[in-house]
């Protein structure tokens, strides 16, 4: 994918592939367009070139709200979730789109999250910032995705909730819903993760298994710290 915003590309040949039950995790500096990336797969941004394909089909001049109708979730990483209403209603928000019973997904979130069965009636308003997390990937799995896309996922959460948040996202991926996460916190997502994208200056600067990844000295060196 080649594109950007106006006149102006942030993203130049970039690659990004991710299979059913799988994590796959982009990382790298600030600025390296990661967020960029994701969103262009979403359809948020107008591709100058290359396409974008879900399950063969492709989608690359689909409206989001169209992408969300055949099987593509995303989380953004602010403001995602509707503060004044209570869990459960940002749950059934998540459903709009359909018209079927959705009764079982909602339990299969709640089975996931079990913190939000727990606060179902409370306004969403009033959780924390790593259950509020989990009520906005619980909306977006009401959806019934084939892809799951989180935008930074753990930023601004404590390490045990990132811990818990990783595990969660783990669990999601078992259930044959492949997911791309865009995360800041690059060691701990490689871990999880089952491939690997390193970006920089809106490019692949690397692409492996997240254990490759976190093993190679030159990706260490200059990303993870050492």
């Amino acid at each position: 994918m080649t594109g950007g915003y106006g006149g102006a590309d942030i993203i130049f040949d970039c690659d990004i592939t991710v299979e059913k039950s799988e994590i796959a995790v982009v990382v790298g500096p600030n600025g390296a367009g990661k967020s960029t990336a994701m969103k262009a797969v979403f359809g948020m941004l107008d591709l100058r070139e290359g396409s974008v394909l879900l399950d063969g089909q492709d989608i690359t001049h689909m409206a989001p709200q169209n992408r969300v109708r055949i099987g593509m979730g995303f989380v953004p990483q602010n403001r995602n979730v509707f503060v004044s209403l209570t869990v459960e209603e940002n749950l059934e928000m998540g459903a709009f789109i359909r018209e079927d019973d959705i009764s079982e997904t909602m339990e299969q979130v709640y089975h996931l999250f079990p913190i939000l069965k727990e606060k179902r009636n409370q306004p969403a308003g009033e959780l924390s910032g790593g259950q509020r997390q989990q009520v906005a990937v619980g909306r977006a799995l009401m959806t019934q995705p084939k892809l799951l896309m989180l935008d930074e996922p753990t930023a601004g959460v404590s390490p045990i909730v990132m811990d818990d948040l990783f595990d969660r996202i783990l669990e999601t991926a078992k259930t044959g819903i492949a997911i791309l996460m865009v995360e800041q916190n690059a060691r701990q997502a490689l871990e999880i993760a089952d491939h690997g994208f390193v970006m920089v200056q809106g490019k692949n600067r690397f692409i492996d298994t997240g254990k490759a990844l976190l093993a190679n000295p030159e990706v260490r060196r200059s990303f993870l710290g050492g």
